[in-house]
């Protein structure tokens, strides 16, 4: 496909000479040294130095799981500074434009807001798919990304990949795909075609199916001249030294994470089937996520009811196309059980 990143780039970020810190200009190869370069606190308690503003060691095991090369990773302090930073890159405040889905994660209307970039909003069709037509039709020569969170959240469905790809070859700015909940999903994720697609650009989390939330990490892959370009524009220590650490703890057990993976899948067919046979839940729509979106009769209601038992879900009711339909975060056996026999008690 005919695409030049560097029509993209803000022309102050291609001029800009990125901050340089101490343990950028000297990388140590893991001999003992005495550092006096970056005007820590010299006395030892595992804390006092700066944390490696590259993260290698993170992500080296990063690769390695996710088949991703280290120089197309981007980590930052979770997702929302990761797309925070393609913003900033690419995007002229008060010229350009971006287009997001609604139904869709709120945080791309909120970053549009901050960074001063019309955010022109397309809304899915009434399967949750990207209406393609709708979406070039609102393009113009300043719209530089496109927003696909896929599952989309609240929906929880895949888009489908002949949309996907139809959009990548067809739009000319970047396209971020949202892939916060891929690993639940029943179908393959993006990142394998990172060569195949230049302006494509994917988001994951810790916070999902790595069970992470706590730490604050978010993962961005793409081409490797992308990866430079945000290098540019990062904070030099954006991921401190305690959510390193934890992360590479908690992906020494990655066969843990996916056998938790495993649970939270069947616990949502199970939980599925169950909520279906509440006379007051007219529909449960397809999910790749680990939630479940459900319509009811009526979504304030029975929002209401559940806090009274203790209970909290998210109410989407004021989503476009979400009309009385309730966000329920597929929890424990225990948890979901509770949650069953809480609607099963609630007044008809």
């Amino acid at each position: 496909m005919n695409f030049d990143l560097n029509n993209l780039v803000r022309d102050n970020v291609k001029s800009l000479l990125p901050y340089s810190s101490a343990r950028d200009e000297y990388k140590t190869d893991g001999e003992a040294m005495i550092f006096l370069d970056a005007n820590e606190n010299p006395f030892e308690n595992g804390l006092n130095r700066y944390p490696d503003p590259r993260q290698m060691l993170l992500k080296s095991k990063i690769s390695e799981i996710k088949q991703v090369p280290e120089k197309q990773i981007l980590l930052g302090n979770g997702s929302d500074e990761v797309l925070d930073l393609i913003f900033r890159a690419f995007c002229e405040p008060g010229k350009d434009n971006i287009i997001s889905l609604p139904p869709t994660y709120g945080m791309y209307k909120v970053l549009s807001g901050i960074n001063n970039i019309e955010n022109r909003e397309v809304l899915l069709t009434s399967e949750f798919e990207p209406d393609v037509d709708a979406i070039l039709e609102a393009v113009d020569a300043n719209t530089k990304l496109l927003f696909l969170c896929s599952p989309n959240n609240p929906s929880g469905n895949s888009f489908d990949a002949e949309t996907i790809k139809k959009l990548l070859r067809s739009f000319k700015g970047l396209v971020v795909i949202d892939e916060a909940y891929i690993d639940f999903s029943n179908v393959a994720g993006w990142s394998q075609s990172l060569d195949k697609y230049p302006n494509l650009i994917i988001t994951q989390t810790f916070s999902k199916a790595f069970g992470m939330a706590g730490i604050r990490l978010g993962m961005l892959f793409a081409s490797a001249e992308i990866i430079k370009i945000l290098n540019r524009i990062k904070p030099p220590y954006n991921v401190n030294e305690l959510t390193q650490q934890r992360a590479i703890k908690g992906l020494q057990d990655y066969s843990g994470i996916k056998q938790q993976v495993i649970d939270i899948k069947n616990e949502r067919h199970a939980l599925s089937k169950q909520l279906l046979q509440l006379k007051y839940v007219a529909k449960i729509f397809p999910s790749d996520a680990n939630f479940l979106l459900i319509k009811v009769d009526d979504a304030d209601h029975r929002y209401m009811e559940l806090i009274g038992k203790g209970i909290v879900v998210r109410n989407r009711s004021k989503q476009p196309l979400c009309e009385n339909c309730l966000r329920i975060t597929v929890g424990t056996a225990l948890e979901n059980q509770n949650l069953l026999k809480a609607f099963k008690e609630l007044e008809s």
